[in-house]
């Protein structure tokens, strides 16, 4: 089993929409795939349909009061489980901020998974902040799955991302992180723009960068809204298209 986390400090720039859409299209190709929703918000969970659940989510097992596999929920896609996030999450920034081991709670919540080995992959949706929860799925994470949106200020994004996995790493709470991926969203054929954008990535991080591209469209953008995947919301689409394309690639870099 792998942990990946899907995490960019900067807002907008497609981790909810890509931890849902890889995750179901890895499922396609007969994956097991865990999400876990780590952002309060709760989009990834919305995108499922399940909104209105409560008391579902990692709250109580970060604190050692439930376990990870009390709050696993199937979705409606085969292969497809989620741990749904509510608004609870957020008061657990403040709770976990207290305790001595802060930094790997999560890591020490998700280790029954690791050892049942019931999922081929766990993907970490987080939220776009610096706090404690981006800081423990980091800490728990074998990799890091950064999307970066195709615009100018992409590379200054990415050199964050790279003293953050720096300070982790320093701080003794995961010594193996690393970049073991890049995928570039809201790529716009019609700008000269997003095409020097991607040219510029793939100079500075070579073969990290994926080859497939995630495309600016509405049917990816409105999806969420029927609680519903691109993969089911517009299937032949240039989106649902493009996120089989990332899931046969991201499954050539971690076979099963």
């Amino acid at each position: 089993m792998k942990i990946i986390a899907i995490a960019n400090q900067k807002g907008g720039v497609g981790k909810t929409t890509t931890a849902v859409n890889l995750g179901c299209a890895l499922a396609e190709q007969g994956v097991r795939v865990l999400i876990i929703d780590l952002d309060p918000q709760g989009n990834a969970t919305s995108s499922f349909g399940l909104q209105e659940l409560e008391g579902e989510s990692l709250y109580e097992p970060l604190l050692g009061t439930a376990t990870i596999v009390d709050k696993i929920l199937p979705t409606r896609v085969d292969r497809v489980f989620i741990v749904p996030a509510d608004l609870d999450l957020a008061g657990a920034e403040v709770e976990i901020a207290r305790l001595d081991n802060h930094l790997t709670r999560l890591a020490e919540t998700l280790a029954p998974l690791r050892s049942d080995n019931t999922f081929d992959f766990v993907l970490l949706d987080c939220p776009p902040s610096l706090g404690i929860l981006m800081t423990n799925a980091l800490a728990a994470a074998d990799e890091l799955l950064t999307p970066i949106q195709c615009e100018y200020f992409a590379l200054e994004g990415l050199v964050k991302i790279v003293r953050i996995i720096e300070q982790v790493r320093d701080s003794g709470a995961n010594d193996r992180l690393e970049i073991g991926g890049i995928v570039m969203t809201m790529f716009d054929s019609r700008t000269n723009l997003s095409a020097q954008v991607v040219a510029d990535v793939r100079a500075h991080f070579g073969e990290r960068v994926y080859e497939a591209v995630i495309p600016r469209t509405v049917r990816l953008s409105e999806a969420p809204s029927f609680g519903k995947s691109v993969l089911e919301h517009d299937p032949n689409g240039t989106g649902a298209r493009a996120y089989r394309a990332l899931a046969v690639e991201f499954l050539q870099r971690h076979p099963v």
